[in-house]
């Protein structure tokens, strides 16, 4: 059975993501063992909380996911996705692993629409992309106050809040997602079973 790294570097929603992915069908290591990163057959990058810390918590594994990711998939998720850009504006301008041209901003404040995002949206898949494979327009579970702004290129799927926004971002082997698979039913099920079926 293929393995997944799940990178533990203290501020991931680690067992949550691993019950998602473990029944889904996947074999599962939570680790921050570089040598562990860089032999699995795909990698989750999980994330809660700012930007900065996330990065700065990450130190040194940094560039060992950045390695890993030019040949086995990896899935970011939530800040793990933010911080798959190039840059972000959370408390100032911090650089981001560069795995995804972008930048990531926050909402602007909008009469109606409270940030943080926090609840169940529609994603519409923009490109057929085999994490997508079998969905088209389904509803998930968000949290976040921010999001990425990459180009069309690199957009997998929209969400309306306040604006149009890149709810799913993609580059060669590295997909990123900014809501909760885990948190989100039969479909981030079956979204966390297509990433297992591309390793």
């Amino acid at each position: 059975m293929k393995q997944i790294a799940i990178v533990d570097y203290g501020v991931g929603n680690l067992r949550s993501v691993r019950r998602g992915l473990e029944k889904a069908g996947a074999s599962t290591v939570i680790t921050a063992d570089p040598v562990a990163i860089a032999s699995a057959d795909g990698i989750v990058l999980p994330g809660v909380g700012a930007f900065r810390e996330g990065m700065e918590q990450l130190g040194d594994l940094r560039q060992t996911v950045v390695n890993a990711a030019r040949n086995v998939p990896l899935l970011g998720i939530c800040l793990g996705m933010q911080m798959l850009a190039e840059w972000s504006e959370e408390h100032g301008l911090h650089k981001g692993l560069g795995l995804v041209p972008g930048r990531v901003r926050r909402f602007p404040f909008q009469q109606g629409f409270k940030v943080p995002h926090m609840g169940w949206n529609t994603i519409r898949v923009t490109c057929d992309d085999p994490l997508f494979a079998g969905i088209r327009e389904e509803y998930v579970y968000f949290v976040h106050s921010y999001y990425a702004d990459v180009p069309a290129e690199h957009t997998l799927t929209t969400t309306e809040y306040s604006r149009t926004f890149a709810s799913a971002i993609g580059s060669g082997c590295v997909r990123g997602v900014q809501f909760h698979p885990e948190k989100s039913g039969r479909v981030g099920l079956a979204i966390l079973n297509n990433f297992i079926g591309m390793l």
